[in-house]
């Protein structure tokens, strides 16, 4: 069969072998030979629970099949913790094709298809076969039945129709309207009293329910490349926050995987040496033969005086220690190695299950641990959480600036009794790289990770975006308020360079921190290109790490001062603002970022085609996307954002924003 009759099929009447668990990659794929599994979930589930989740698997096939794949499944979740469905994975190679390759009646509907593959792309996704593209549990489907319907919908859908995915299962076509989403995606969305660790863990193993992440479950990751502009942003601000160039500065972080994986990049382009530690020998392996990292070292004994020559040479290097990242912070401490900058960005929203690894354990020993006496690696983990967090004290009394990379690092170290509260006991006493650097700098004035995926897979159109962006880019800072210079010029800076950075992973995209303005300025000169025929259609979205997308109390929003940090009505006003003014498809997750029951996230895909109906669209939607977040910060009373609103309603007189009366403190 063809690809596109595989995708049409849907989930086939005649069932395929089962497939071996591991198997050889294509050569043409990446250099590493063996797939990066996901760790094998703990037992939860009850004997009726294990009953009930098997029935729930097997209402996705023909009773003729029950009898055969019941065994199959049954040790899956039992060897797993999970029920992936294996058997059932394409043969075909999963990456993001040119959009004309892919079968439908909609172009929007192919267009979702591309993003859907680009998402389990083996050189994107963490764990391909287990449907998670990052952060440990990230998911786009929960099995591969869900996969395979979904992309059967997508073929058979019109411009009359929505797709209703709940949290990786597609509950099926809807009659709508051409100017309707296509597709709406909730993840996780659970009630509020059940959304603990745990409760995840048995509803994701029953199959109900799954983990979006931020841009996993919303089919809009675009790789490393993603966060790579944020983590630049964030790297070079942190360094003028303590008044010292990059060169000859030293980084410390740790993780490599999907999302984190962009920091030592990132370093390399603030000019610093970057030392990140990661446990995992696969995914340190593909970051270094994707060019993600410079050099891999082993053993703490060559770490020193490597780190020290290139300090000494003020060398621009990234280098990856294969190891835990706590030897790194009390190594460092041991031979007084200055760190001018130090985070964390392991996924600490998943402490339990893969997220953080305990030290004293080898990488497989944890993950036996992990499945086998989950007490014991909890204990395990916060023991290391507090070892880190004291290490990481011994440094900041020297000088280094610690920032928490709203990895819920602080949070996690703080339930696990480490020493992170500051004098009151209320709050920490490290802040979030929101609240320091990208809140008041950038989301309070607008500013956050707008990205666009070339949708002929065609690396000159992306050149030729790259292009364009810059253009409007220059044009605009020539008349730009003096708040927003430095901003401008820092976006300027990135887009010239990312050709010559290798940012691409996976499809051709590109990621770029715009304002309101220069998003619907930049997406126009998009769709003004594409009627022209210059290049192909363009995919708009972002991060959902963004202005206003997100409410993520000790993240996106955690230089929120009111009280509100709590609430999360932006996201949820995003996303059905979204949903009414253009957007092709929309997303609404529980989790992300900080973990299952910390955040309230949404994003948005957007076709762009050329008409004037796109054009429309994209100058509604994207005004809302961004104003909805800088209104709520300037009720919020953050300068910078009654400075953005007030900014914006002089250019839109249809825009009516309650302005907040500041009180003054002596009165108080």
């Amino acid at each position: 069969m063809t690809f596109q009759e595989q995708i049409v099929q849907g989930i086939p009447s005649v069932l395929p072998n089962p497939k071996p668990y591991d198997i050889k990659r294509l050569a043409d794929l990446t250099t590493q030979t063996e797939i990066n599994h996901a760790p094998k979930r703990k037992e939860i589930l009850s004997d009726d629970e294990k009953k009930l989740a098997l029935k729930n698997a097997l209402r996705y096939f023909e009773p003729k099949h029950h009898a055969e794949l019941l065994p199959e499944f049954k040790a899956e979740l039992e060897t797993y913790g999970r029920i992936y469905m294996y058997r059932l994975r394409p043969d075909y190679k999963i990456y993001a094709r040119p959009i004309h390759e892919y079968p439908g009646k909609c172009e929007q509907a192919k267009a979702i298809m591309l993003m859907i593959q680009n998402n389990l792309d083996y050189a994107v996704a963490q764990h391909p076969h287990e449907l998670i593209t990052y952060g440990g549990n990230g998911a786009v489907f929960s099995n591969w039945a869900q996969y395979l319907l979904t992309m059967k919908y997508l073929a058979e859908m019109t411009e009359e129709q929505t797709l209703a995915m709940y949290s990786g299962h597609p509950m099926g076509l809807f009659p709508s309207h051409k100017e309707a989403p296509r597709v709406v995606v909730t993840n996780g969305m659970v009630i509020p009293n059940y959304s603990k660790p745990d409760d995840w863990e048995k509803m994701n193993a029953l199959g109900v329910s799954q983990y979006g992440q931020m841009t996993a479950g919303s089919y809009m990751y675009i790789g490393p490349q993603g966060i790579v502009h944020g983590t630049t942003i964030t790297v070079l601000n942190g360094f003028r926050k303590i008044k010292k160039s990059p060169k000859g500065g030293l980084f410390v972080t740790s993780g490599l995987g999907g999302m984190s994986g962009a920091q030592p990049k990132a370093g390399n382009i603030a000019g610093c040496v970057t030392v990140c530690a990661e446990v995992n020998p696969k995914i340190t392996h593909i970051r270094h033969s994707q060019g993600w990292i410079n050099e891999v070292i082993e053993n703490i004994e060559e770490l020193v005086p490597r780190v020290k020559k290139a300090l000494e040479k003020q060398e621009v290097v990234s280098i990856a220690y294969l190891g835990n990242v706590v030897d790194v912070w009390e190594r460092f401490d041991q031979e007084n190695l200055h760190i001018d900058l130090g985070s964390d960005q392991t996924s600490l929203h998943n402490p339990w299950a893969g997220g953080y690894y305990p030290i004293g354990f080898t990488f497989e020993e944890s993950n036996d641990l992990m499945a086998n006496n989950p007490e014991t690696f909890k204990q395990e983990v916060q023991k290391t959480l507090r070892r880190h967090a004291d290490a990481i004290n011994k440094h900041t009394a020297k000088g280094t600036y610690f920032f928490d990379y709203g990895n819920a690092f602080l949070l996690e170290a703080s339930r696990a009794g480490a020493d992170v509260f500051a004098e009151n006991h209320i709050d920490f006493k490290y802040n979030s790289y929101v609240q320091d650097i990208m809140g008041p700098m950038c989301f309070d004035y607008g500013f956050g990770p707008f990205r666009w995926v070339c949708a002929s897979g065609n690396p000159e159109d992306l050149a030729k975006t790259d292009k364009i962006a810059c253009g409007v880019l220059e044009e605009m800072m020539k008349n730009s308020p003096e708040e927003i210079q430095q901003q401008m010029a820092d976006n300027i800076q990135w887009i010239k360079g990312a050709q010559e950075n290798q940012l691409v992973v996976g499809s051709q995209a590109r990621i770029l921190y715009a304002d309101a303005e220069g998003r619907i300025k930049i997406a126009e000169a998009f769709n003004q290109a594409i009627a022209r025929g210059e290049i192909g259609y363009i995919i708009l979205g972002r991060d959902h790490h963004d202005v206003s997308g997100t409410d993520s109390p000790y993240r996106e929003t955690s230089n929120i001062y009111d009280g509100s940090r709590f609430t999360a009505d932006m996201a949820i006003q995003n996303v059905i603002g979204d949903s009414f003014r253009g957007a092709t498809w929309v997303s609404i997750h529980n989790g992300g970022g900080v973990g299952w029951g910390e955040v309230i996230n949404g994003g948005f895909g957007m076709v762009l085609d050329g008409t004037k109906e796109a054009s429309k669209r994209l100058e509604s939607m994207l005004f809302w996307d961004v104003n909805n977040g800088i209104s709520r910060r300037s009720w919020a009373r953050n300068e910078g954002a009654i400075f953005a609103i007030k900014r914006a309603m002089e250019t839109q007189p249809l825009l009516k924003v309650t302005i907040p009366n500041v009180v003054d403190e002596d009165l108080l």
